[in-house]
């Protein structure tokens, strides 16, 4: 699903305009994005927990010449769905 797609889908749904879903989703997202800089956990009931995870430093190889590289530590983006979001896709 595009975000086109999303858009649409929300104000049909909403029984809005699309002018008014597109805003609606880019708050959406813009509050959920700046939770997460702050790191803080963002938890959707029914949907699912977005959370900031920081991964370790680690070493890696250049799979074209073999030499080991050096990847440094950073922060990730990690989901986990709900559990009715779960049993709905079964």
């Amino acid at each position: 699903m595009t975000k086109a797609e999303l858009v649409s889908a929300v104000a049909k749904g909403a029984g809005i305009t699309k002018k008014q879903a597109d805003a609606a989703l880019k708050a959406a997202i813009s509050a959920i994005a700046g939770s997460l800089k702050k790191g803080e956990r963002v938890a959707i009931p029914g949907f699912g927990i977005f959370t900031v995870r920081k991964r370790a430093a680690r070493k890696g190889r250049n799979p074209r010449t073999g030499a080991v590289i050096n990847i440094p530590a950073r922060k990730v983006v990690t989901f986990r769905p709900a559990k009715d979001l779960r049993e709905s896709i079964k």
